[in-house]
């Protein structure tokens, strides 16, 4: 009897820049490890590959209370009041300064991120549901997304593998 291949389903949910790297990280280890990948994006997750919003993904302080400057390059432990959050600018000041911290640790934007996936053999997909709320289409997704598929499809392609939801 032949051992069949491990697997691991992603659930991307969040369509934030510090929630579109959990997945793909973690897609890009499974993958190296031999792990069946595949990631279905629904709600604000479509943002992930979402042609119009991937590459620009923001990271907003608001009600992101874990959220500690000295992780993102400023010195000292500095959490960021909530109240801060609201103040013009600190999202695209939070986000330059995610972006450039990854970039410092070579890690590689969204869509290239995505692409490395792909091309790794992971199977990404949107959910009907939510691309029909917001009224996309397969047109509006990167390359790479195989379809849009609705959530009972994705349990049942996905079934026996690890579901994790981001």
């Amino acid at each position: 009897m032949a051992e069949e291949n491990r697997k691991v389903a992603f659930i991307c949910s969040k369509g934030n820049l510090d929630m579109a790297y959990p997945a793909l990280v973690m897609g890009w280890a499974a993958l190296g490890n031999g792990i069946d990948v595949t990631i279905f994006f629904t709600f604000w997750g479509l943002d992930m590959i979402n042609k119009a919003r991937i590459d620009h993904l923001e990271i907003p302080p608001v009600a992101n209370s874990s959220m500690k400057m000295n992780l993102m390059g400023i010195p000292g432990y500095i959490g960021i009041p909530q109240w801060m959050g609201a103040l013009p600018g600190m999202t695209p000041f939070a986000t330059a300064l995610m972006n450039n911290k990854m970039k410092e640790l070579g890690v590689p934007p969204v869509r290239e991120y995505l692409q490395m996936l792909v091309d790794g053999g992971a199977k990404l997909y949107a959910c009907k549901m939510s691309v029909d709320m917001m009224q996309l289409k397969k047109e509006d997704f990167v390359d790479g997304v195989i379809d849009i598929v609705t959530a009972g499809d994705f349990m049942d392609m996905t079934e026996g593998a690890q579901i994790i939801f981001i």
